[in-house]
């Protein structure tokens, strides 16, 4: 249970302004239970989806004046967020949602999505 709390934490923490491998949690964590796979993929993703939902609620209380990812979010709305789990622009896509005031559930339904196609992959690798 508890190296389920520390890949809820590494993949929460990674996805917010950490820069964090949450990926080699994951892989370490199916390394020791490998017999878990589907519940560590899913805890992997709501923990890196909710600290991506921390970022869209920065992007929704300080906004800020310019950065990367605005441009890309306003021209594909919430779909766009399905990529957030990319290094460096991902979490510009997060907060520009936030940002731009687009309506949290679709936003939080594709970067789920984004987020465990991302998981299922580093399982299917270990």
């Amino acid at each position: 249970m508890e190296a389920l709390a520390g890949l809820f934490v590494a993949s929460f923490a990674a996805a917010t302004l950490f820069p964090l491998p949450s990926e080699a949690a994951l892989y370490a964590y199916l390394q020791m239970y490998p017999h878990n796979a589907a519940l560590a993929i899913a805890i992997a993703t709501i923990g890196n989806t909710a600290g991506g939902m921390t970022s869209y609620l920065i992007g929704r209380i300080v906004p800020p004046r310019d950065f990367k990812g605005v441009s890309f979010v306003k021209r594909y709305g919430a779909p766009a967020t399905f990529f957030a789990w990319l290094p460096v622009i991902g979490d510009a896509l997060c907060v520009a949602a936030g940002w731009l005031r687009m309506h949290w559930l679709p936003v939080l339904a594709f970067m789920a999505a984004g987020r465990c196609a991302r998981y299922i992959a580093v399982a299917s690798f270990s």
